[in-house]
Order: C-alpha cells, then structure tokens, then sequence
C-alpha cells in the first residue's frame, strides 16, 4: 500500500475511467460509477480499490481477494470472487501500470533554480526546467523543457539533455548528449574515462578517451549504473532500451532499441548489442562481439562468443540453452550414486 508521506494519490475515479485508461472491457452488470480510490495487491485490496491477476500462481488470492475491481485475462475472470468487477484486457500487466500512473503520475515541478544551485551564465535551459540545490551545470551545457536535475547532480560543459528527462539526485554527466523523456536514477555516472590502457613494463599508458556517449529517447538506465565514453568512437544506448542498476558499459559499447538489461550486468569495450535483447542479472560479456537482435542471455551468463539473433544462451560459458541443461542433465545422471532410482 503506498504511503501518503511519500507518494500522492491523485484518486479517486470511477471504473469506467479506469477501464478507459486499461483499454479494457469491463465485465457483464460492473457498475461503471464505481468510486475506487487507489490500487493495492489481490491480498491487502479493499472494497475501494482496484488490483490486477497476471499470473496463474496467485489465482488462489485472486478467488480470495476482497478487491472492489480487478484487471484480468479472460481466460482468467470465470475465477473472480461474486461481486468483484473486471476490467477484462489482454495485458493485464501493462493496463496496471497504466493504471498505476493515472493514481501517482511522476510528480511535476514548476520551474526553477533552487537556491544553491550553480548554473553557469552561458548555460541554456528550456522552459519549466527544475535544478534542486546543490546541482551544477557547467558551460554551454543545455537542458531541455520540462526536465528535472536532482539535487547535487553534475552536468558537464557542453553537455546536452533532451526535453522531459529525469536526472536523479548525485548523479554526473559529461561529455554526453541525452535525448528526450529518459530517466537517469541517483547515482548514475554517464561520460566518465572508459578503462583504455596500454601495456607496458614501466607501467600502464592510458589512453585518452575521446568519445562521447549517447543516449537516445526514452531510456531508463537504473541507479548506480556507470556508462562509460568512447575511446574514439561512440557508447551508444539505443532509443527505449531500460538498464536496471549497477551496470557496467564500457567504452565503445553500442546497444540497440529496446533492450532490457537487468542489474549487475557488465558489458565489455566495443561490443554491439541488436535491438529487443533480454540480459539477465549478473551477465558478463566480454568484449568485441556481437549481439543479435532479439537474443535473449540467462542470469549470470559468461558470453565469451557471438550470440546470434533470438539465440538463447545459458551458463558460463554461455552456450546455447538445450545444449546446457542436457549437459547439467547428463552430469546429475553421472554424480548419482550406484543403485539410486532415478526421480
């Protein structure tokens, strides 16, 4: 349940509302003036609120819920409890978030320049754009309308933000340009030198680091995550792809559209990354391969090779997902003791 001291709830509405919001079909008799007033889990939901069923394991708490609504599946509302009304769609997921945001929308702040904030004079800033206290913009940097600069955030000289982004408390921005709508999580480092080095007996040469990073509209790249520049040519992230926290790109790496790449993932210098490719947490690529588009690489993956397009790989290191669990399957067979049947 949210908490009022920190989320606000800018309920109540009615089920018609929500239905239009779901882009659902509201079940036989629903009362369309149904007042629900926030949104809650099958399990804590009341006669006021609304909840959603995605997956088959909570059907259980979806026959038991006392939710005044519920968004399902229509293979799943002949399990609704009497009385409960259904807002029927076929993502059930998404037409929550949906409803989710109509509830506690990001909340909005009008423009200004908090005291303590250090915006150099050559800085431009687009309409309605908040910078908290504590926050610097340097140089010929440009922010875009609409967009929010947490407290004690870094943008960098030059540096150039799109309209309508998120840029988190604490996090630093150089030599980067940022489209529009993207949400930067506290404590995210964009820009910073990529581990270029050259090897010699009298100690390592670094090698200056003169790309940029670009970052294309729509992402969302999670807290703690640090995306290093190029070393000449870009670091690329492609137009709506999502990084969850404490991620790893290096220099040179290109990611493509849609991607989603879960936490403590690192991705080696100048690897290519397709469009609409799943990495699970704690996946590590090396670097100077290629990722086709749509493959899909397991939770704590080692890719030390190519993966072709909507390949799934497994394991470290990673091969191919039927090749590995006959493997894992083959060795329990093996490490089981003499006489044991079999499960």
């Amino acid at each position: 349940m949210a908490d009022p001291q920190f989320f606000n709830n800018h309920g109540p509405f009615t089920l018609s509302e929500l239905a239009a919001t779901a882009q659902g079909e509201l079940s036989e008799g629903a009362d369309v003036a149904m007042v629900l007033r926030d949104v809650a889990p099958l399990s804590l939901a009341g006669p006021d609120q609304v909840s959603f069923l995605d997956n088959r394991k909570y059907i259980a708490e979806f026959e038991k819920s006392g939710a005044g609504a519920c968004i399902v599946a229509p293979g799943m509302a002949k399990h609704a409890p009497p009385g409960m009304a259904l807002i029927i769609c076929g993502s059930p997921y998404k037409a929550y978030a949906l409803v989710a945001q109509k509830f506690y929308p990001r909340p909005r702040h009008p423009g200004a320049i908090c005291a303590g904030a250090c915006v150099d004079p050559t800085a431009r800033l687009g309409d309605d754009v908040y910078v908290s206290p504590g926050a610097v913009i340097g140089a010929a940097a440009e922010i875009g309308s609409g967009s929010f600069i947490g407290a004690n955030a870094v943008i960098g000289d030059h540096v150039m933000i799109g309209a309508g982004a998120w840029v988190g408390p604490m996090t630093s921005i150089c030599c980067a340009l940022i489209g529009d709508n993207v949400t930067l999580h506290p404590g995210v480092r964009i820009g910073q030198d990529g581990f270029g080095f050259a090897p010699d007996p009298g100690g390592f040469v670094k090698v200056p680091q003169l790309g940029r990073v670009i970052i294309q509209d729509n992402c969302d790249i999670g807290a703690n995550t640090t995306i290093d520049r190029g070393t000449g040519a870009d670091t690329v992230i492609g137009e709506g792809t999502w990084i969850d926290n404490l991620v790893q790109v290096a220099h040179n790496v290109r990611i493509g559209r849609r991607c989603i790449i879960a936490a403590q993932t690192g991705i080696s210098g100048s690897t290519e990354i397709g469009d609409y490719v799943m990495i699970g947490g704690q996946a590590g690529i090396t670097g100077h391969l290629k990722i086709g588009d749509g493959a899909m690489i397991a939770a704590q993956a080692g890719v030390m090779r190519d993966v072709a397009a909507r390949e799934r790989v497994v394991g470290s290191p990673a091969m191919p997902a039927k090749q590995y669990f006959r493997e894992v399957a083959s060795l329990a067979k093996m490490a089981k003791p003499k006489g044991q049947p079999d499960e």
